[in-house]
């Protein structure tokens, strides 16, 4: 049996049946159509366009033995008529690739949108939460006022023992001193 690089295989298609075939980009049409059609919105084709016709009207007045399209200008007519029946569906072709481009875009948009939408009220969701456990949690505040009622709970608890022994008193600051009684 081959190895399957000088014949087809059964099991995979072929890609054309045709020896020949013609492959158009219609992307690359595209692009000529929106670079002519670009062009043909200029003052630089409009100001050549405007030599052109002077200079081809100039001729065929002034230069007798060049008459090559006398006083009517059909030839010129025709020139232009054919420009207009190739400019027209050019430029369509160019606007219609901008609306689709200007509608991808426009989908983008809306979905960064929704996206940006979405997120923000995930993080007022989890802003609210923070803000419901931050309420809950001890405050320095709220520990330095329990903590001072229990130093003076414990001093109150140790100074009705210092008074009935009579030999030591507690001051403020939770040290002892010894009283002198006499002996």
């Amino acid at each position: 049996m081959s190895d399957g690089s000088t014949r087809q295989r059964l099991d995979t298609p072929r890609t054309s049946r045709r020896r020949f075939s013609l492959n158009v980009d219609v992307e690359a049409v595209g692009r000529v159509s929106e670079s002519f059609a670009r062009f043909l919105g200029t003052g630089r084709y409009l100001a050549i366009q405007t030599i052109f016709v002077v200079i081809w009207i100039a001729l065929n007045l002034v230069a007798v033995k060049w008459r090559w399209d006398p006083y009517p200008f059909i030839l010129l007519n025709l020139a232009f008529s054919t420009q207009a029946a190739y400019a027209a569906p050019l430029i369509l072709l160019a606007q219609n690739r901008q609306e689709n481009r200007d509608r991808v875009a426009l989908d983008e948009d809306r979905r960064r949108a929704e996206q940006t939408k979405a997120d923000t009220e995930y993080l007022a969701r989890e802003l609210a939460a923070l803000r419901l456990a931050v309420g809950e949690v001890a405050t320095r505040d709220y520990l330095r006022r329990e903590l001072e009622e229990l130093r003076e709970k414990l001093t109150e608890l140790q100074q009705p023992q210092g008074a009935v022994d009579g030999d030591t008193a507690s001051r403020p600051d939770g040290s002892e001193r010894r009283s002198k009684r006499p002996g």
